[in-house]
């Protein structure tokens, strides 16, 4: 299995606003397109999901820019993969309305896949967005350039 980029920058955008020790500070799609040389364009698309799922708080115009909605002890990784992956069908015939498969309807291998599934999320679930930025808080903030390295 593997996620799609979408979820995979949808990641990178929590962690990196999350990093940014001014909750109140509107960071702006450039900053963290730059930072993790990313488009922009796709980092829009992946801001407005995670602002419409309640993650990110949006202002538009100028001088806007996101923010979290919630504190990171409250965004469980699970609940954002499972906000931005399209579905979860790792064979075709778990997607909604396949026929293509005869078995379809009487597989004894989809069950196990579906447990499969719900147990990745779970084990996601107990992780939130303060976990995944613990005591590297300062190393990501090295790392994506928010402060200077010798800060």
């Amino acid at each position: 299995m593997r996620l799609t980029k979408h979820s995979d920058y949808a990641l990178r955008v929590l962690i990196y606003v999350a990093a940014v020790r001014d909750r109140e500070r509107l960071i702006s799609t450039e900053e963290i397109s730059e930072s993790y040389a990313i488009s922009s364009h796709h980092l829009v698309k992946v801001v407005g999901k995670l602002g419409k799922a309640g993650y990110l708080e949006i202002k538009r115009g100028r001088g806007g820019g996101v923010r979290l909605a919630r504190d990171p002890e409250a965004i469980r990784i699970g609940e954002v993969i499972a906000a931005t992956e399209p579905d979860f069908a790792f064979v075709e015939c778990m997607q909604d309305g396949n026929q293509a498969c005869p078995l379809t309807g009487a597989c004894a291998l989809v069950p196990p896949l579906q447990e499969a599934q719900e147990a990745f999320l779970a084990v996601l679930d107990r992780y939130t967005l303060a976990d995944v930025i613990g005591r590297r808080g300062h190393a990501y903030r090295k790392l994506l350039g928010i402060i200077r390295v010798g800060a």
